[in-house]
This record gives C-alpha cells, sequence and structure tokens, in this order.
C-alpha cells in the first residue's frame, strides 16, 4: 500500500496527520494510527486497488446526489446552495421550492446553466456541473426545507438552516455586569429531607439561598439519564443518553400521591427507614441503596397515580400523552431500554449494555423490541413517567432560580459522550464508530494520554442525518437552564479517537464540521435565551479560541493553569472578559487539597505515580507554584497580614482560601464560578482522572447540609466580598 492512496483517503475523512501539542510542540500522528482510524470509520484498507475503488465510490455519490443533505449558513452570509447535476440536466428550467419552518413558502425557477459554475465532474465518463444557486436575502433563522424539482418531478431536497452569527449573551452580561455562581455536583448535596443523594427539590432550595447571597447561576454537573439498573455505574460524564434526565435526581417526596396510603405504607415501614437513614448518613452517596430505596417507593407511587389519572380521561393523563409525543422515539427508546434492561437482571442475565442483550435486542429498531415495549407497555410508561416528572421537577427548580433573580441561573453541562453499552448508541448504531472511543492525547491533566471509553459521532453520518442529533441535543440540554457547558468544547473542532486496544497516546484526531456546528449553537442559544460556555482546556489550538469567542461561546479560565512563561500566575483582571473563570475543576483537587499537595499524596497511594523522581518534580514544582500564589495575592493586595508571605511557614486556612476566592472575584471574566466544596473547606476531590475502581469517584457529598450552610456568617462573609469583588470589576471596567 502506498502511503498516496492511504493519504487521499485521511485526507477526505477529515482524520489529522499533525498537530501542536499541550506544550506547543510538534505532534504527528503515525501510519498505522491513521489507517486503524480509517478502519474505525467503516473503510476496508487491505490493499491499495480496494482504498482507490472507495474513494471511487465517495467522489461518485457526491456528485449523483443534485443537493448536501443540509446546508448551514449564517444570517450575515451571502444565501446560497450548491446544485450539481448531469449535463444532461443543466439547461432545463428547475423549480426551487424553499419551505419556512413558520410555513411560509418561497418558489422560484432557475437555469442552471446561466447560474455560476463552480466545478465539473465525470463520473463512469457521465459529465456532472456544480452550480452555485441564490437563494433570498432575508430568510429567518430557523430549520427550513428546499427542494428541486423539474415538472412535477422531485429531483432533491435538503434541510436548509439558518443560524445567528454568534450565541445569545444575557441582557445583564451586556449592560456590563460581572457575575458570579456555584458549581455543584447535584449528587453531592446534603439536606435534611432527601434520600442520600441530592435531588431537584435541593436545587431549588439551593439556587433560593444563593441568589438572596448575590449569585447569578448554578452550574451543575451533567444530570444525564444514566444505568437504574446498574446504579453504580454512575460517572455523570459515561452516560445513557444525554437527552434525558438522571431520574434519581427526582424528589420522591414532592411527587403527586406520595401522601397516598398505598405509598406510605412503603415508606414508613421500619426496614426502609432505617436504611434511609444510612443512605442519608454515609459520606459516599450509595448509588445502589438509594436506587433501592427510590424505585421501591416510585413503583408503588406510578401504580396509585396510573390508576388515578393514567387509566381515564383526565387532564393528568392528556399532560402526560403530550410529553410522550414531544419525546417521540427518542423517549419511547430511552424508556424501553431501562425496561429491557431491568427485565433482564431480574431473570439473573447479563445487563450492563445492549452489546449483552439477546441477539435480537441488540438494536432498537428489531421487531422482537417492539414486541417487548407492547408486552410491558406499563413497565415502558413506568419509566416514561419518571423523565416527565423528572423535567417537571427540574423547571420547577428552574423557575425558582428566575424568582431568586438569577440573571443567568442553572447552567446544565453537556458530556463529550455517551458509554459503549448506552441507549444512545442502541437507538442509532449507525451513528457511532463502536470500534473506537474518545479521549484525549497526553497533555497536562492526563500525562499518558486518557481514554474515556465514549464511541465517537462519525461525522459523515452525522452530516446525512441532517445534524439532527446535535440538534436534539443542543435542545434538551439547553431546557430549563440558562446557560449550557460543553465538556470539551475542541469536540465541536476534533475529538482525539483511540482504536479498540490502543493506548491512548497512539490515537489520533478526527475532525468535525465545526462552522455548522456552530451555527446549531447559536440557534438553539437564541431558542432557549441560554449563554454558552465551552470547556476548552487541553490541547487547544490557539486560534480556536478566537473563533469560538467569535461565535459568542465563552471560554474556561481556570487559575491554576494560567501561568506565565517567568512560572508567576496571571492576574485574573487580564483573563478574557468573555470567559468563565474558575479556581478548580471536578478534576482537580479541592483549595485545601491542592496547596497541602493531597491529590499527590493519594496518587501515589493509588499508583498513579509510579516514578519517584517525577512524583519529586511535581512537589517542587506545587512548592514553586504557591509561592508564586502568596507573592500574586499579596502584591495584589487579597490578602491581609494573616495570611503568611512565605510558603515555607503558610500553611491552608480560612483567610488563605477565603482570600484566593475574594482574588478572583476581582477578575475580568464576565463570569465566575466557584465550587461549593471550596466553601466548605473540604480536602477530598470529587473525581481523580485515571481512576476507576482505584477511588470512590463521583460519590464524595457534601460536609454539610443546605440548611446549615447559609447561615454560616463566615459563608455569609465569604459571598459578600465576592459579591462586593464582582461589583467593583464591572465598575472598574466601565471607567475604562
Amino acid at each position: 500500500m502506498t502511503n498516496q492512496v492511504l493519504q487521499k483517503l485521511v485526507e477526505m475523512r477529515g482524520v489529522e496527520t499533525q498537530y501542536v501539542d499541550a506544550w506547543g510542540n510538534p505532534a504527528t500522528i503515525s501510519e498505522t494510527s491513521k489507517a486503524k482510524l480509517l478502519q474505525a470509520l467503516g473503510y476496508d484498507i487491505s490493499n491499495e486497488s480496494v482504498i482507490a475503488e472507495q474513494l471511487d465510490t465517495e467522489i461518485a455519490t457526491v456528485w449523483s446526489q443534485p443537493l448536501d443533505p443540509v446546508c448551514v449558513q449564517r444570517t450575515a452570509e451571502e444565501k446560497q446552495i450548491w446544485l450539481r447535476l448531469p449535463l444532461a440536466l443543466v439547461n432545463s428550467t428547475l423549480t426551487v421550492k424553499l419551505d419556512l419552518e413558520e410555513g411560509e413558502s418561497h418558489t422560484f425557477t432557475v437555469i442552471p446553466v446561466d447560474q455560476t459554475l463552480l466545478n465539473v465532474g465525470v463520473v463512469e465518463e457521465l459529465e456532472f456541473h456544480e452550480y452555485s444557486i441564490a437563494l433570498p436575502e432575508d430568510l429567518p433563522c430557523g430549520y427550513h426545507q428546499l427542494s428541486v424539482s423539474e415538472a412535477q418531478t422531485l429531483i432533491a431536497e435538503m434541510r436548509y438552516i439558518v443560524a445567528p452569527t454568534a450565541c445569545y449573551q444575557p441582557e445583564a452580561i451586556t449592560a456590563g455586569h460581572k457575575l458570579w455562581g456555584l458549581s455543584v455536583q447535584l449528587y453531592c448535596l446534603r439536606s435534611e429531607s432527601n434520600w442520600g443523594i441530592g435531588d431537584f427539590s435541593d436545587l431549588a432550595q439551593l439556587v433560593t439561598k444563593a441568589g438572596k447571597q448575590g449569585a447569578g447561576f448554578i452550574g451543575l454537573n451533567p444530570i444525564h439519564a444514566l444505568y437504574p439498573s446498574n446504579p453504580e455505574a454512575c460517572s455523570p460524564y459515561g452516560p445513557s443518553s444525554r437527552r434525558w434526565l438522571n431520574f434519581l435526581y427526582i424528589d420522591v417526596t414532592a411527587l403527586p400521591e406520595y401522601e397516598s396510603a398505598a405509598v406510605q405504607a412503603v415508606v414508613t415501614d421500619e426496614a426502609f427507614q432505617a436504611r434511609l437513614e444510612t443512605a442519608r448518613s454515609v459520606e459516599y452517596v450509595d448509588y445502589s441503596l438509594v436506587t433501592d430505596l427510590k424505585m421501591a417507593a416510585l413503583n408503588r407511587l406510578f401504580d396509585e397515580y396510573y390508576t388515578a389519572y393514567l387509566k381515564k380521561n383526565t387532564k393528568q393523563n392528556r399532560e402526560f400523552k403530550a410529553f410522550i409525543q414531544a419525546g417521540g422515539e427518542s423517549l419511547q427508546m430511552q424508556a424501553t431500554y431501562d425496561a429491557m434492561q431491568e427485565y433482564l437482571q431480574n431473570d439473573g442475565k447479563e445487563a450492563w449494555g445492549w452489546p449483552v442483550f439477546p441477539e435480537n435486542w441488540r438494536d432498537f429498531h428489531n421487531e422482537a423490541v417492539a414486541k417487548f415495549a407492547k408486552k410491558h407497555k406499563k413497565r415502558v410508561q413506568f419509566y416514561m413517567f419518571l423523565q416527565w416528572q423528572a423535567a417537571a421537577q427540574l423547571e420547577k427548580a428552574n423557575q425558582a432560580a428566575i424568582a431568586a433573580g438569577m440573571p443567568v441561573g442553572i447552567y446544565r453541562d453537556l458530556a463529550v459522550g455517551v458509554s459503549e453499552g448506552s441507549a444512545e448508541i442502541w437507538g442509532n448504531k449507525d451513528l457511532y464508530c463502536t470500534a473506537a472511543s474518545v479521549g484525549a492525547p497526553p497533555d497536562i491533566l492526563g500525562p499518558l494520554g486518557q481514554n474515556w471509553g465514549l464511541p465517537p459521532m462519525d461525522p459523515e453520518v452525522l452530516y446525512q442525518q441532517g445534524y439532527q442529533p446535535i440538534i436534539d441535543l443542543f435542545a434538551t440540554n439547553m431546557q430549563s437552564s440558562g446557560a449550557l457547558r460543553i465538556d470539551h468544547a475542541m469536540g465541536l473542532l476534533r475529538l482525539w479517537w483511540v482504536c479498540q486496544g490502543d493506548h491512548a497516546k497512539e490515537g489520533g484526531y478526527v475532525y468535525y464540521p465545526l462552522e455548522d456546528l456552530l451555527g446549531i449553537l447559536a440557534l438553539e442559544s437564541h431558542r432557549h435565551q441560554a449563554l454558552v460556555i465551552g470547556e476548552d482546556l487541553g490541547t487547544v489550538p490557539e486560534e480556536i479560541r478566537q473563533v469560538l469567542a467569535d461565535n459568542g461561546v465563552y471560554s474556561y479560565r481556570v487559575f491554576f493553569f494560567e501561568k506565565a512563561e517567568d512560572g508567576g500566575f496571571y492576574s485574573p483582571a487580564h483573563y478574557p472578559e468573555q470567559s468563565m473563570s474558575t479556581l478548580t475543576t471536578h478534576d482537580m483537587p479541592t483549595l485545601i487539597g491542592y496547596w497541602h499537595c493531597l491529590d499527590l499524596e493519594l496518587g501515589k497511594q493509588l499508583g498513579l505515580y509510579t516514578d519517584d523522581d517525577v512524583l519529586q518534580t511535581l512537589y517542587a514544582s506545587r512548592h514553586e507554584d504557591k509561592q508564586e500564589i502568596l507573592n500574586s495575592l499579596h502584591g495584589h493586595g487579597r490578602a491581609g497580614s494573616e495570611v503568611g508571605t512565605d510558603v515555607n511557614v503558610t500553611g491552608m486556612s480560612t483567610e488563605l482560601n477565603f482570600a484566593l476566592q475574594t482574588h478572583m472575584a476581582y477578575g475580568s471574566s464576565a463570569l465566575l464560578s466557584l465550587q461549593l466544596e471550596d466553601w466548605l473547606q473540604m480536602d477530598k476531590p470529587v473525581n481523580i482522572p485515571g481512576t476507576f475502581m482505584e477511588y470512590p469517584n463521583w460519590r464524595r457529598k457534601l460536609s454539610r447540609n443546605l440548611e446549615s450552610i447559609f447561615a454560616d456568617q463566615d459563608i455569609q462573609s465569604l459571598a459578600a466580598g465576592i459579591d462586593a469583588g464582582r461589583q467593583a470589576a464591572g465598575r472598574n471596567e466601565d471607567e475604562q
């Protein structure tokens, strides 16, 4: 096989050959990795003639399609489409019809040969021409349909999307206000009433209390659907579906029929209450126990609700049916998946995901799956009911944020992918390349590279599906919120694919249609009035940060990563205004953990650092960084005399903790996000990247109940200091 032939296919499918790594050094993708990536994309690369044949087929397919499956253009761009026709049709009078989303239509005729010729191609001795066809310039934003016909014969049709030039900006930010908020893992919340895991009622309480302190938003971990029949698979970043919710966040006590005698007989049982007390008191979320408790109550509650409302023509039944209709096939698929997984587990069979389902159940569209759903209709309805109630409770929390006067309110987090056995893949297998996984090349957070176990979308299939899956993801994750954080925002441009069996560092980048995806993101952002934050850490081309900024996407700036060449830390006053700044993230140690090097100590215990020399280098580097932090705090007047100036004798204290957080408040970023764990001065991390069973990731609770946190005078003082800093930062910018 010659590299030249392989390279043509590599370029056609957007496989990167070279990139700049996280340290600014040029890196090259190996020939072996490129070949494996093509195989993961479904190509046969066994010999040169087979590759050449596939190239010819790809080219012929493009020319044989008169219209692309989808076109995305911005309001400020010239509106046009590209039409490809065999030579015999170029002199014909064709009718172009554009059906706008709101119902209006535009119809006009065109003779292709009179238009601008763009390209000429030959496929099997048949000549094709490609022309640019102008469209009306004043088209509204939306998802439109365009068709081309000759006489009464349809030649082709496509989705035509018009999008704003940039994402939505909240009025408070455009007015120059500097906002702050808290980032929380919803499951971590403790309260006097929850069942051992934070819930949507806790969220409503949190936004209300934080809003009174001046917070402009509350940021959440991904609240995507997980696996109710496999509750220990609890990572919010490895979900079953990103369109639906994790119904463990339902507050069971707030549901209709909870007070019924049948449900109360379950929850007031002495054994149930004892287990509930255990779930509440343990330091880490016991997902299996919480799931058992909630499902026991929910099963009985649904039976009561079903009899009272769903067997009759009631208002509740009509609302439920409307929810089901709006959810469409996606909701049916998710509920059927959950019911099937539960059925298999109850039968003592493997059930971790669709790859171990019986053969005729491994694809949602199989007839056997439809038969199961029909036979177990009530159970499928049960899981739909839970999604309905979860959505209602999330919206209630959203309304609480609005009532609290939060300019942004709840901001949600969109995970970069779903796990291999997920319902999302089960329902659309053509879209996902299960022979590969998304990850990251070696960088600061993961020096050996990372493999996240999330099969990537095939960008060509996504395009052929008119981008509908990504439209659905953006739209559903902007519901009941004022902002959306996109985890690993570089996935809009490229994703690091790791083929099955390979080490993470042996992967390679596959490119995605960045401009199209940003257009759709901007359109959905305006429709839902949701600000967009892009997590742009790791290996990020600097020019792409500018593209994201131009599209109204807020950058993500982490204090500990914002270092100058001399080793010092950039002042937060120098961060981009269009950014969200923070001290730490869910993948990093808390402030106490960082300062006391507890993350390095824990990493050694868990076997993450096997080379003592490397570990000692990390300790030395941390020591230097901490001194630079003290220099910065005192240099900016953010730390008083109670905070030492010499790292050798200065430990983490309440004063230093609060000084760091207040220092960030005076920064130039429009948004400041702080971790609630650091307000409580906790030491244990939420997650340790690179670990699975070695550490209880995604389980550690907060150290205090919500009811007591904001009654604490020190917490109130910290909040007031942060609020004052944000107001001062806003005034300083106005004066410049």
